[in-house]
């Protein structure tokens, strides 16, 4: 397969500089280094900037509502085990209105790879500060600035237990695109959270502002320990790239024995007698 294979006809939205065309571009190389056919693929998204990425790669797609991706996208991996399933979602989707979501699906564990385009702001309805945004930055809803700390997705995703915790930038294609493919490899929830510059509507976290403060994870990080993981999603001045922590345990196609059952998917569906569960609401 090759990145072109997943190019979509759909005219692309996003405003010019975006840094949602690296995530874009990250993911097809990624895709076609799994080798996986567009028919294979599911991607699934809420609302938001970042939730029009499945119509600009070509795959099986689906749109939630705003917050309700993680469910959707839960749903049909356990009805279809076969399913490489994506979620393409932002901070204010998946930490705001799907905050909820996003710590039971950690704690379920099911096998899915949730990159998150953090800009740090609220794209799609103009500029209001997100979950993830910097204390002191002003926006037309915030005018005197942000005052709250932001939420640590990191952090967060690691005390919850979740077993691939990695960090990426916009800017480091081919980077982002390994985190991603080993995001995407790792049986269970992967948290991929992605460093993405709005040149319209943050003006604080730029690509200047990232250049000066991004490094990668060097090779002697142990990714099985928690702790080093810990300390490197703390780090507020200098910020790591890479995958702060990998560590398998058993995911909810195991927990629950989905995964000795016949998929949903293939159930025969024509000879079911609903007669009894209709009973009681005679």
């Amino acid at each position: 397969m090759e990145a072109a294979d997943f190019n979509s006809a759909d005219p692309v939205a996003w405003c010019p500089g975006c840094g949602n065309f690296g995530i874009q571009a990250a993911l097809k190389t990624a895709l076609a280094e799994l080798g996986k056919k567009p028919r294979e693929l599911l991607l699934v998204s809420g609302i938001g900037q970042a939730a029009k990425m499945p119509h600009y790669i070509k795959a099986n797609f689906f749109n939630g509502l705003h917050g309700r991706a993680l469910p959707a996208a839960a749903a049909a991996k356990i009805a279809n085990r076969e399913l490489t399933v994506i979620v393409t979602t932002g901070d204010g989707d998946c930490y705001g209105e799907g905050g909820n979501h996003f710590v039971h699906n950690i704690r379920r564990n099911v096998d899915m790879t949730v990159i998150v385009h953090d800009n740090r702001i609220y794209g799609l309805t103009k500029g209001q500060a997100s979950p993830t945004s910097e204390p002191g930055l002003k926006t037309r809803i915030q005018p005197g600035g942000v005052i709250l700390a932001p939420f640590p997705p990191l952090e967060t995703a690691l005390a919850l237990g979740c077993g691939f915790v990695a960090r990426g930038y916009a800017a480091e294609r081919e980077h982002l695109a390994g985190l991603i493919l080993a995001g995407i490899r790792h049986k269970g929830f992967s948290l991929i959270d992605v460093f993405q510059p709005c040149p319209s509507f943050n003006k604080l976290n730029t690509f200047d502002w990232y250049a000066r403060r991004v490094y990668k994870v060097g090779p002697g990080h142990d990714v099985t320990d928690k702790a080093a993981a810990l300390a490197l999603a703390a780090e507020r001045e200098r910020l790591p790239l890479g995958v702060l922590y990998s560590r398998a345990r058993p995911d909810y196609g195991e927990l629950s024995g989905l995964d000795g059952m016949k998929p949903l998917v293939d159930a025969e569906l024509d000879n079911i007698d609903l007669s009894p569960a209709l009973a009681d609401f005679r």
